[in-house]
This record gives C-alpha cells, structure tokens and sequence, in this order.
C-alpha cells in the first residue's frame, strides 16, 4: 500500500512516487503536483515541520489501514463438512463399502 496525502492548498488527495521523487524533484508531501509546481515557481518553499507532520499522518494512516486489511485470526477451525450420520452409513452403500 502507497501513502495518500491530502493537499494543503487546493485540498485535493495525491498518490506521490513510492521514493518520493518526481522527474523534475523531490515530491512534496504538504502540495500536490501542480500546487507543488506553482509554489516553485512563485519561489516558495515547503515549511519542514508541515512537511514532517504530513509524512507523520500518512505513515499512522497507512499502518491503520494495513492493520485493518489483516483477517482476524480463525481460532475455532471447523471442517467444511459434518460427519456422516449412521443413516447416511445404512443402506447398501454402507454395506458395499464394509463388503469390499
């Protein structure tokens, strides 16, 4: 599972690169690709304790949803079947299973 981040200028949910870098960069986790860009552009840069804080909320947000997708753990395993009753065992099956 990969790290969602939520915008903090336009508010829009991104899926940033797995190593966090773009072609042109390191992605941000506070901006969204194009908010990223125009803030570059504009020559401003992330705040780091926002950025720490996004990477932080992400990283708790991943964990929960991983432990989440985890099946509980079976602890009373029953066969997919019940045995066979003793008139399921009478009849001329039984009899030419026990014959034979």
């Amino acid at each position: 599972m990969r790290m969602v981040f939520e915008c903090v200028e336009c508010g829009a949910h991104y899926l940033p690169p797995e190593g966090m870098v773009y072609p042109d960069g390191p992605a941000s986790p506070v901006w969204c690709a194009d908010c990223q860009a125009a803030k570059r552009a504009a020559g401003l840069r992330e705040d780091p304790l926002l950025a720490r804080v996004a990477l932080a909320s992400a990283r708790a947000a991943l964990a929960r949803r991983a432990a989440e997708a985890e099946p509980p753990a079976r602890s009373d395993v029953r066969p997919s079947r019940p045995p066979a009753s003793r008139r399921a065992r009478s009849g001329p099956g039984g009899v030419r299973g026990k014959l034979a």
